[in-house]
């Protein structure tokens, strides 16, 4: 239906008043796809994964792979888009080692060390009205200390400023992100990395209730918000002795804010920050065929029968270790489940990680 003379004209003086595309038509606003993670499981959770021109936030406890999960963001992209590029502000040390152990490629990673808060805010605002990057990191939050503070003796009480500038950094980068509805700009993808602490005088009847440093308007600003637990470590066993060594963790991610889609959605998988060659991975590894079987059952893309009996497109399977081990040696084979699960799960939006292009994969039987 076609709007109105006057909705018309009224389009036409606010758009001349504050300059083109600021009032268009919600039909002529591109569907910008998001940022894969690397995970199957945590991209289905948020939606298709890290929304465009947003910036969304990673929070966990220590040790429950926060940076590792950026740096699977990274290497996954970098596989997809030979031009994909990122910058990496680092309040605490990047370790350029253990990214490469999780395949990114640092040459094509800008780095600014530094945790002064305000000039890494500086940073990112650039960086975001340039659109110099595609991937905006900051790792972390904690890590920042504001000018003002820095200053100050260690007897000063500089209570609540760096949540004042926190408040203030995404009231300001919020124009960079966003900008023009119906731009062909690329679009850039910002992450913030943080970690729980305790709330100091609070109770319930669960126990001390967790918060995140930075306040409040940063939990607004976030479109994403995803909580990574440990819930299990994996061991492995040592030839010849009775004893067991620490290989990975299975690592839980939950999407505790999400305006993408729906919030509260739950993804695992299972990554491995030692050599494990009793289960198949080196350091830096996480178990994407797992997360292959299990979302495929989950949304009928692989067929389970009695007799513990398994079918994919074109072959069946007896047991789930046979399974399994098909799916590994088979690399076009994860293209297509990783294609139909991600069909299955959102109608086809978001990231195909597909080993070929999706033209050249067979159909599904």
């Amino acid at each position: 239906m076609p709007l109105s003379k006057e909705a018309l004209a009224s389009q036409a003086l606010i758009n001349k008043k504050f300059g083109a595309g600021t009032l268009v038509l919600a039909s002529e606003v591109p569907n910008r796809l998001p940022l894969t993670t690397g995970s199957l499981g945590v991209d289905i959770a948020l939606g298709g994964g890290w929304p465009s021109n947003q910036w969304s936030e990673v929070v966990g406890r220590e040790s429950s792979s926060k940076t590792s999960l950026a740096y699977m963001t990274l290497f996954a992209n970098q596989q997809r888009d030979p031009n994909f590029t990122a910058l990496w502000v680092a309040a605490e040390a990047y370790n350029s080692r253990w990214a490469e152990s999780l395949g990114v490629d640092n040459s094509r990673v800008h780095l600014a060390s530094t945790n002064r808060m305000e000039q890494a805010y500086e940073i990112l605002v650039h960086s975001a009205e340039s659109r110099a990057y595609d991937l905006l990191v900051l790792d972390s939050y904690p890590a920042l200390v504001a000018e003002q503070e820095e200053e100050k003796s260690m007897d000063d009480m500089v209570v609540g400023l760096g949540a004042r500038r926190t408040g203030q950094f995404f009231r300001k980068v919020g124009h960079s992100m966003g900008r023009s509805l119906v731009s062909e700009e690329k679009p850039v993808v910002g992450l913030f990395i943080n970690q729980f602490r305790k709330a100091i005088g609070a109770f319930s009847p669960q126990g001390t209730p967790n918060t995140t440093p930075g306040g409040e308007a940063k939990n607004y600003a976030f479109y994403a918000r995803l909580e990574l637990a440990r819930t299990e470590y994996i061991d492995e066993s040592i030839p010849g002795k009775n004893m067991k060594r620490r290989v990975g963790q299975t690592v839980k991610a939950k999407a505790i804010k999400n305006k993408q889609t729906a919030p509260h959605k739950v993804a695992s998988y299972d990554f491995y920050f030692e050599n494990a060659p009793q289960h198949g991975f080196r350091a830096g590894q996480h178990d994407r065929v797992k997360e292959l079987v299990t979302l495929g059952v989950l949304y009928d893309v692989i067929g389970r029968r009695g007799g513990g009996w398994y079918d994919t497109p074109g072959n069946s399977y007896k047991g789930e270790p046979a399974l399994l081990e098909a799916i590994r040696e088979d690399t076009e084979l994860q293209a297509v489940l990783d294609r139909d699960i991600r069909t299955a799960a959102f109608g086809g939006a978001g990231i195909t990680l597909a080993a070929v292009e999706d033209d050249e994969l067979p159909e599904a039987a």
